[in-house]
């Protein structure tokens, strides 16, 4: 990703060749952020080849000031993917790319959780928010997929009403001791869930991003 001429023409390789339904990338590139202009042909390939992008925290920020207590995993691997997902909305990237196919881990990380602090923010400082792009962050809810590791309940019914029950994906972690030890369960657990709903996060919203044949994937 840092030489983007060549990260395209790996991604063509990667679908065309090999035939992958996409990629997964770091929450930031050296010192880029994912609204980097340099990064943006890169999304602008996937895009065009209908390749997914799954986004995964690494190299957390702040790591000099976190170390104990696994606060790195625990604090800056969230607080890393609301950057990520952040960088895109006010980077422009889904403006200008609205058919780009992107998961964000960890069912989104703290974004969820602080939305609310970021729209309000985009409100009253849009001189500091609103520069590259002019549209609320809200609008971009249900635009982008969130994985469905929430460790939570609560937390996974609060994600899917923000961001609508087709736009969030089995996530598991694995092989991770963060992940969930029995992928789906949460999921198969929560009896607020109706069995469409279960259906769609078990599998079948995963298919769809990834652009797979259903009927090769899903049992009647």
């Amino acid at each position: 990703m840092q030489a983007p001429e060549l990260a395209v023409q790996e991604l063509r390789r990667c679908v065309n060749e090999l035939g992958l339904a996409g990629v997964e990338i770091g929450t930031h590139i050296n010192d880029w952020n994912l609204d980097a202009p340099e990064l943006f042909p890169i999304f602008e390939e996937a895009e065009k080849l209908g390749a997914a992008i799954f986004v995964h925290p690494w190299d957390m920020m702040a790591m000099e000031k976190m170390p104990d207590y696994w606060l790195p995993w625990l604090v800056g691997m969230p607080a890393e993917t609301s950057l990520a997902i952040c960088s895109m909305i006010f980077g422009g990237v889904f403006e200008r790319l609205p058919n780009l196919k992107v998961c964000f881990a960890h069912g989104g990380g703290s974004f969820p959780c602080t939305i609310q602090r970021i729209e309000h923010g985009f409100n009253v400082r849009p001189d500091l928010c609103a520069i590259r792009n002019k549209r609320k962050p809200s609008e971009y809810l249900g635009k982008f997929w969130l994985d469905s590791l929430t460790h939570d309940k609560d937390m996974l019914l609060h994600i899917i009403k923000l961001m609508g029950n087709d736009k969030i994906i089995l996530g598991s972690d694995y092989p991770f001791p963060l992940g969930e030890h029995l992928p789906g369960k949460l999921i198969e657990d929560t009896e607020e869930l109706d069995d469409e709903t279960k259906a769609k996060l078990l599998g079948e919203n995963c298919i769809k991003f990834l652009g797979l044949d259903k009927e090769k994937y899903i049992r009647q």
